[in-house]
């Protein structure tokens, strides 16, 4: 029966899109956080992406992705843009990968009771954040080996 990891705090917090660290998206911008990038990759707008990339805490830049005018195709690319975003946040640091990988084969489920049911579960839901996070620890799995 495998084990489960129902909420992204206290010692799994860094699977959290808010966990502090550097996002890459390929537009010359240094992101805090996956959730800084996510929000910022709404606009094509550079200067719209540097200022959400600027927001003093994630839950700020959260906010500021729900002004943004969406970018055409928006909702075809969301999740793409998640899993780059999540892909830079674990590839390029070596400590979260390893962290990543230490979840083992636990189910990983972004647990939430602010009514998220796309990126997360509030009671049911897609959790395709924590799909996107088994995908990528395998792929982790595959390239680098498992954790001994």
């Amino acid at each position: 029966m495998p084990s489960y990891i129902n909420w992204f705090d206290g010692e799994y917090a860094f699977l959290s899109n808010f966990y502090p660290c550097r996002v890459y998206m390929g537009d010359s911008i240094n992101y805090p956080s996956v959730e800084h990038a996510f929000q910022a990759m709404k606009s094509t707008d550079l200067s719209e992406r540097a200022e959400v990339s600027l927001a003093r805490h994630p839950a700020d830049a959260k906010k500021d992705g729900k002004r943004l005018k969406l970018r055409a195709g928006w909702e075809d690319m969301k999740v793409d843009v998640m899993r780059q975003a999540v892909r830079s946040k674990f590839l390029d640091n070596a400590g979260l990968r390893k962290k990543l990988q230490s979840t083992g084969d636990a189910v990983l489920i972004e647990g939430n009771h602010h009514g998220d049911r796309f990126w997360g579960v509030d009671g049911y839901g897609e959790n395709m954040l924590g799909r996107l996070l088994m995908e990528l620890r395998q792929e982790i799995n595959e390239t680098f080996g498992r954790p001994q």
